[in-house]
């Protein structure tokens, strides 16, 4: 395992970040260009990332496996989704409760995960890091969004916004495409890759243009986000190790799935409070030192792999 290349990845995202920086100062980007990018992102690009992940070439030892790491991915989040809400329950500010929920329990497993994954792993990592990236979609517009919207409207409305949001669809073709190893049209398939090729350098750009505008002081700055950093890039990364290897899996599937449950807090908790027009500054603000401390923590929770 090439930690020096993993570093290097996590610089590249910096630096991605630093063209957002750019984009603020030089007055690029105002607010409806920051939300428009940031639909785009949640409902064209995300799904044709999700759709690109899941051309792989079946194979029933491969399914196998990857069913066995679902499982473990899907225990590790439920564990994970019941802490935040027993920790975190008492945090009378709304806006800042639900970003510590979100943050602790979602980690930047598309935006960071895929391009570490491909970086150290190849092909094969990347294969099982679709486990991790479906999981992660799932979860994360179903319980995630929920933390932001609120239960709004009666239930048959908000199971319509699950079952049609476009990253749902998007992972439920992605199933149908791998399953059957369906080949899609040389044009399509070259269109989807164009266009979700954009998520990382574009997400960065917009959630460092928010950075910006933000003023790290004592507000964005709440002491109990600590408590949410040990989270998610330290003990649920560790908790992961722990599922996983119970269940007995092992090699690249393991250190992939690890992989991304050690990225650090997902860019969407900024996104998502965008949306609902709350105040994105502790996101921001917890997104920022999350990853910055991802650099010493990644490593950190890899000797932790080879230690248990």
């Amino acid at each position: 395992m090439n930690l020096t290349q993993l570093t290097s990845q996590i610089i590249l995202m910096f630096i991605l970040m630093l063209v957002g920086l750019l984009v603020n100062k030089l007055g690029f980007m105002h607010a409806q260009t920051s939300t428009d990018l940031t639909n785009i992102l949640l409902y064209i690009v995300s799904p044709c990332l999700i759709i690109q992940a899941f051309e792989k070439t079946f194979s029933a030892d491969r399914l196998q496996i990857l069913a066995r790491v679902i499982a473990g991915i899907v225990i590790i989040y439920v564990l994970m989704i019941i802490v935040t809400q027993l920790l975190f329950k008492r945090v009378s500010d709304q806006n800042l409760r639900r970003i510590m929920r979100y943050g602790a329990v979602y980690s930047n497993a598309g935006f960071m995960g895929i391009p570490l994954t491909s970086s150290l792993f190849g092909a094969t990592g990347v294969f099982y890091a679709v486990a991790s990236l479906a999981a992660f979609n799932i979860f994360s517009w179903t319980h995630g969004i929920t933390l932001f919207t609120g239960q709004q409207g009666n239930r048959r409305d908000n199971l319509k916004q699950i079952v049609f949001n476009p990253n749902i669809i998007a992972i439920v073709v992605g199933l149908l495409i791998f399953v059957t190893s369906l080949q899609l049209p040389t044009i399509a398939n070259s269109a989807i890759k164009y266009v979700s090729s954009v998520n990382t350098p574009l997400s960065m750009i917009v959630i460092r243009n928010s950075l910006a505008d933000v003023k790290l002081n004592h507000a964005t700055l709440d002491k109990r986000l600590w408590l949410v950093i040990l989270l998610r890039n330290l003990l649920f990364p560790y908790l992961a190790i722990v599922v996983l290897q119970l269940m007995g899996i092992t090699g690249i599937p393991l250190f992939t799935t690890v992989l991304m449950a050690a990225c650090p807090v997902a860019g969407i908790v900024v996104l998502f409070s965008l949306k609902v027009h709350g105040d994105p500054g502790p996101a921001v603000a917890l997104m920022s030192i999350s990853t910055i401390l991802s650099v010493v923590t990644i490593p950190i929770v890899f000797a932790l792999v080879n230690l248990h």
